[in-house]
């Protein structure tokens, strides 16, 4: 219960105005939130737009769930190196996105407070809905050694290896924490990352960060398949949040993938993040026949070569060799199979007059040596790599969600310091 002003002193005076261990309010999102998480066992319907997506769950929503419209990505270095420390910044991220993402302030609001102290909610918030927010959270690599837990980190949080074309800008890359917002409002997303950051100040600082929009991909299975910026659909494939053997197979954790010491990561699941520039100028210069052989599909419908509908199952063999469809396939990847949930972007010009914009490619899978890495080293020789370029790069550790009022981020891997 938080006290009223005029009454006593409010628990963010006691404790001071520096930031360390700032209170946040108790209430949790109600049974009146409505539920979209899928991959669980809640209705795997996308919700209205202003519609609230339950936060709690044995995976962490922003995965399975149906595809938001926005997109605020953030990295994060983390400056602490007390684990006690780290402990209670999660927690306190984990109340503060219990409200957000039922739509409510953080802490003591955005107003109404002690006039003297900075409010508990920067505001920009107020009275939007909550968008169908979802708050994902993950660990880097180097997260584990920064707090002296190298013997916890997972063998399957690799680093990535160098890839055919990569020229990646190291301020656009890698990270030991991570927040993904998803919202169908992107000042929903953008707010709810800013008071992250703002949580967190003293403890973390935002390494790099990125706005998308645009949805490329879906998994909700009878939406209407998201094209990207070269005009193609996109995800026409992609692993649906109805899926659940699917789900299971190629995205969570099980108990067979871990040891002793990686144990906290089962009902979680690894994500690639790819910032990808297209050479949009090129790509628009080029033959609408040799963008469709680039791809392997026709650009009006989608469908495969030599196929009618977009969902046909595509022959292969009918493709040119390095077509994009043709390479990254499981067919060709034995089987490897990833959940994308990547985003378009445009970030102003270059300075010649040439469009920053891409993709943002959001990939989850169980294992990243079985998924991504097999798959992007297949398209060492894709036609596609002609107009685009992967400028940035990070791989976390998604850890399993958040099961009750009680529970928080990363308690299963922290559990002895908690």
């Amino acid at each position: 219960m938080t006290e009223t002003q005029g009454s006593s002193p409010s628990r963010r005076s006691l404790i001071g105005w520096g930031g360390a261990g700032l209170a946040l309010g108790a209430a949790a999102a109600g049974g009146a939130v409505a539920m979209t998480r899928t991959g669980d066992d809640v209705d795997p319907a996308a919700a209205d737009a202003g519609a609230a997506v339950g936060f709690h769950g044995s995976v962490q929503a922003g995965i399975a769930t149906p595809v938001q419209d926005r997109l605020h990505f953030a990295a994060f270095d983390v400056t602490t190196t007390d684990r006690a420390e780290f402990v209670q910044l999660l927690k306190d991220w984990t109340e503060a996105a219990r409200r957000m993402t039922a739509g409510k302030a953080v802490g003591e609001g955005a107003y109404g407070g002690l006039a003297e102290a900075p409010p508990d909610d920067t505001g920009e918030a107020l009275g939007l809905k909550p968008s169908r927010l979802t708050l994902t959270v993950g660990f880097g690599p180097s997260l584990f050694k920064k707090l002296g837990l190298a013997d916890r980190r997972p063998d399957a949080l690799v680093d990535l290896p160098t890839f055919a074309g990569d020229a990646l800008d190291a301020a656009r890359s890698n990270g030991d924490l991570c927040v993904q917002a998803c919202a169908d409002d992107p000042q929903v997303a953008v707010h709810a990352i800013r008071n992250l950051a703002r949580i967190g100040m003293g403890k973390v600082v935002i390494r790099w960060s990125q706005l998308g929009f645009g949805k490329t991909s879906s998994t909700t299975p009878d939406a209407q398949t998201p094209r990207n910026l070269m005009g193609f659909k996109d995800g026409t494939r992609n692993i649906a949040g109805t899926e659940t053997d699917r789900l299971k197979k190629f995205v969570w954790v099980g108990e067979k993938d871990v040891n002793e010491n990686s144990a906290w990561m089962v009902g979680g699941s690894y994500l690639v993040a790819r910032r990808i520039r297209m050479h949009i100028e090129t790509w628009d210069r080029t033959s609408l026949q040799e963008q469709e052989d680039i791809f392997g599909r026709d650009k009006g419908e989608g469908a495969p070569v030599g196929k009618a509908k977009e969902r046909d199952e595509p022959f292969l063999k009918a493709m040119k060799p390095d077509a994009h469809v043709r390479l990254a396939h499981p067919d060709s990847n034995h089987g490897a199979t990833i959940l994308r949930r990547g985003y378009s972007f445009t970030d102003g010009t270059d300075g010649l007059g040439r469009l920053e914009a891409g993709l943002f490619f959001l990939a989850y899978q169980r294992d990243v040596r079985e998924g991504f890495i097999r798959v992007q080293r297949n398209l060492a020789s894709d036609a596609l790599n002609e107009y685009i370029q992967h400028v940035g790069s990070a791989v976390f550790a998604v850890p399993p969600g958040v099961r009750d009022k009680d529970d928080w981020w990363g308690r299963t891997l922290f559990s002895k310091e908690a």
